[in-house]
């Protein structure tokens, strides 16, 4: 694939813009090219916005050449899943019907974005309702994952357009959610870097809800060092108070927890020893390295396989707000939402007491390292055809967001970036959790990792080309 503009970092981008070196035109014209040349292939989005985009890139140099500024991400071209309520964009949560245009206004998260006049290039397909850690979809298909030009392997989800939309270069910057995993596990399988905030930390407000008690507003990029970046830019208008990133941390400064059990089971060939191999890398570098685990992973990991919280709070915001949307539930997201009506209201309270209980033991357990670092995500992306035999398709779910979803059930932040390949050529992800509202200071230390194991260009090259 030919290297494009964004391929460059953003703060590059930001820089360029500024100086006159290139064009929002250019940058939105390549993201263009890029859909045209291989947007039909890889199925990134569910609406595309290229004329639109362009025709606002053109305006946007205007302003840059009269001196306007508006803000870090001014110029950049973005994409946006479609849970987010965005100005003159449908929105379907990957469901088969628009939602009612109430869902068409913005909440804070888009607003501060769109205020800093980035390029939108569209709205990238999610898992109907964001509840699926796989990417696939009954109404509008499942994205390909880029880095198998041959099978259609699954992109990740439920964020599932989001990781296609970088690697393919059709954006600079993705903006996802993560309930279990669905940022982290579709930017580990699709080789970039993918950013958790801490609950609470930006606003839910109109992004369509999967579950109200876990769901935090995420971002996608090809850099760790891009995610902070971004971050920058839109936390201070979010988080009040927020004094902007530290500095870079130095390796040999730094203590990282690295579990024995659990977060290895089972891995996929090469999965584990592309992670290990980065973990040895930092050690080299002068980290230290601790044995530590998770507490009650256990348990956290039992309350998921019971359905957790997203299911009933799922089907309590469907009933009330959509009723007419649960006739024509995919199939696979349908099973899971079925499977929540029986639940007694004292079992409900009972979850919401458990994710307390592991809140409090893992924010404990933290303040002993600077981080926790894990394989993200334990299997390699599967094709399509391997999900259509009974039961396939819920073990696979279950297996690609069993690492991930310890974080949210613990209350914590956390990122993926690629440290490698596995035995199947496929993208592998190294996460790094850090407590509650270290959001900051994690992507901090994943710039440190990132400096010393290198971005995803570095290690994984470019996306093979189509055709």
């Amino acid at each position: 694939m030919t290297t494009t503009p964004l391929q460059q970092p953003l703060r590059a981008l930001h820089r360029a813009l500024r100086d006159g070196s290139v064009s929002a035109a250019a940058l939105a014209e390549s993201a263009n090219q890029a859909y045209r040349s291989r947007g039909q292939h890889d199925h990134a989005y569910k609406t595309w916005n290229g004329d639109a985009a362009q025709a606002f890139a053109n305006a946007t140099d205007a302003l840059l050449k009269q001196g306007g500024d508006a803000g870090p991400l001014m110029g950049l071209p973005v994409s946006i899943k479609d849970i987010y309520a965005v100005p003159g964009l449908p929105t379907y949560a990957g469901s088969s019907r628009r939602l009612p245009a109430e869902w068409e206004r913005p909440g804070p998260v888009v607003s501060t974005l769109l205020n800093q006049l980035p390029v939108v290039m569209g709205k990238t397909h999610t898992v109907e309702f964001a509840f699926g850690g796989l990417g696939t979809n009954a109404h509008h298909g499942a994205p390909r994952n880029p880095w198998d030009p041959a099978a259609h392997r699954t992109p990740g989800g439920s964020s599932s357009g989001a990781g296609v939309s970088l690697a393919s270069g059709t954006a600079g910057l993705a903006f996802g959610t993560d309930t279990a995993g669905s940022v982290r596990v579709p930017a580990s399988m699709t080789g970039v870097a993918g950013l958790k905030t801490t609950v609470g930390r930006w606003s839910t407000a109109q992004i369509v809800p999967l579950s109200t008690t876990l769901d935090t507003p995420g971002l996608l990029a090809r850099r760790v060092d891009d995610l902070a970046f971004a971050f920058d830019a839109l936390d201070p208008g979010l988080s009040p108070g927020s004094a902007g990133l530290p500095a870079m941390p130095d390796l040999a400064d730094l203590t990282f927890g690295v579990p024995e059990h659990f977060f290895w089971d089972d891995c996929s060939p090469g999965i584990a020893e592309a992670v290990t191999q980065a973990i040895k890398q930092l050690e080299t570098a002068g980290a230290r390295i601790v044995t530590m685990e998770l507490p009650k992973t256990d348990d956290a990991f039992t309350l998921f396989q019971q359905g957790g919280l997203a299911a009933a709070e799922l089907a309590a915001f469907l009933h009330t707000s959509l009723p007419n949307a649960i006739d024509a539930l995919d199939p696979n997201v349908a099973a899971r939402i079925a499977a929540a009506d029986g639940m007694p209201g004292w079992e409900y309270v009972r979850r919401r007491q458990v994710i307390d209980d592991l809140t409090r033991a893992a924010t404990q357990r933290l303040w002993q390292v600077d981080a926790m670092l894990t394989p993200t995500v334990a299997i390699t992306p599967p094709t399509l055809e391997s999900l259509e035999p009974e039961g396939a398709y819920p073990k696979a779910n279950m297996k690609a967001l069993r690492n991930t979803v310890m974080a949210n059930f613990m209350g914590l932040c956390a990122l993926t970036l690629p440290v490698g390949r596995d035995a199947a050529n496929m993208p592998v992800g190294l996460q790094v959790m850090a407590g509650p509202w270290q959001d900051a200071r994690l992507l901090a230390i994943g710039q440190a990792i990132e400096a010393r194991l290198g971005n995803s260009l570095d290690i994984l090259g470019e996306v093979p080309t189509v055709g």
